[in-house]
């Protein structure tokens, strides 16, 4: 019996479900408010900078990184890199996507702690998720061999103890991206960015957005769950 390909892989349907229906959710979210341009007629790169500014943080830059929805804060090279949809336009989802990565920037100058929990984590994550299932199918089918299966168990279980650092980092990840949506929110406001009308818009595209995390922590949860239930089933 091939691991992947069992009676439990049914456990994955809900989150394939679930993944399709976010990643359809987030683009046609950011495509429709993507043609509704804010009255102050900021850019993303405009309102970052602000953004920046009123929370006081001077040493972060702000540049253009090609790709569709490509958007990330990078606190090594402390960068808000906003793709060419945000940078330069001037729409009410430009301007809740590049307020949603200074969140993070935010977060990463106050040292918030899931953030740092995250950053912590992602070393051993990046290896958990790189090496769990060589490890996991390697010692499924050493498991199977005369005289190997105690050899194949140790191999199956390290797999899986590995992968539960990457499922840790999808975990940690969710606190981080709706607290950096808040306080992307929460700023608009504040700095009257956005009026309290065009914040719901805003919030729409950072809502389904998040929901592609929550999607990618439920397939994380049920592989993790797969896994432990095919090994039991090696005893």
């Amino acid at each position: 019996m091939f691991p992947f390909f069992d009676s439990t892989i049914i456990l994955l349907l809900p989150a394939l479900l679930l993944s399709f229906y976010a990643q359809h959710k987030v683009g046609s979210t950011f495509r429709k408010y993507s043609n509704v341009a804010s009255q102050k007629g900021m850019t993303g790169a405009e309102v970052a900078a602000q953004l920046l500014a009123a929370s006081g943080i001077r040493d972060v830059k702000i540049e253009p990184v090609p790709g569709q929805l490509s958007d990330h804060y990078d606190p090594r090279d402390k960068v808000v890199r906003l793709s060419e949809a945000v940078y330069n336009q001037r729409s009410l989802a430009a301007l809740g996507v590049a307020a949603h990565e200074v969140g993070h920037a935010i977060q990463h100058n106050e040292e918030y702690g899931p953030l740092a929990f995250r950053t912590g984590v992602l070393p051993v994550a990046s290896i958990g998720s790189n090496a769990a299932m060589p490890l996991f199918m390697a010692g499924f089918f050493i498991s199977t061999m005369d005289g190997m299966g105690e050899f194949g168990m140790w191999l199956l279980w390290a797999g899986i103890l590995l992968f539960s650092f990457a499922v840790l980092f999808q975990l940690v990840t969710l606190p981080v991206e709706f607290n950096a949506s808040s306080r992307a929110i929460a700023l608009l406001v504040e700095q009257r960015i956005l009026s309290e009308q065009e914040t719901v818009p805003a919030k729409k595209v950072l809502d389904a957005a998040a929901l592609t995390y929550v999607a990618a922590a439920v397939m994380a949860l049920l592989n993790l769950l797969r896994f432990i239930m095919i090994a039991r089933g090696r005893r």
